[in-house]
């Protein structure tokens, strides 16, 4: 029992070493680039983690992005033709934010029907509403209603 504790305490202490070994170190000549490469790695979907960029993943094929993307900034690529290439290679999942495209038009346009469906309803809510208040009781309406309130008087 007493190794077990042993073990288990020398793995807790080991453990943040075990972390810091784990962490890639990119060297940067000037320091537009490393900004450069900072965005892209925030930017850009780890195809593997759900909802996580390459920048923050863990995964081997994040790691592998980031590989990819650190090449091809020291290769002297724009950041859009790296994009280009990562959507190219992994598909359009790894953006965050989809392009403008025929196939994405629903994504983009359903929010906005929706908000403008929504304002559509709740002004035609609104103005029947008003109308229906607004309604005013003829005389012949007005004559029923007061004998009904009569009736109810003599009760």
């Amino acid at each position: 029992m007493a190794r077990l504790i042993r073990a288990v305490v020398l793995l807790a202490l080991l453990w943040p070493a075990l972390a810091q070994a784990a962490i890639e170190v990119r060297d940067f000549e000037d320091p537009v680039m490393r900004e450069r490469f900072a965005s892209l790695t925030a930017t850009l979907r780890c195809p593997k983690c759900q909802n996580q960029a390459i920048g923050d993943s863990d995964s081997p094929i994040a790691g592998d992005m980031r590989k990819r993307v650190y090449a091809q900034l020291q290769a002297g690529r724009s950041d859009k033709e790296i994009v280009d290439f990562m959507v190219r290679r992994f598909g359009d999942y790894v953006l965050y934010n989809p392009r403008l495209e025929g196939r994405t038009l629903l994504l983009w346009g359903l929010p906005v029907a929706l908000v403008l469906g929504g304002g559509l309803l709740v002004a035609w809510l609104v103005r029947t509403r008003r109308r229906a208040s607004s309604r005013r009781l003829n005389d012949e309406e007005r004559a029923r209603l007061d004998a009904l309130l009569a009736r109810e008087d003599d009760r």
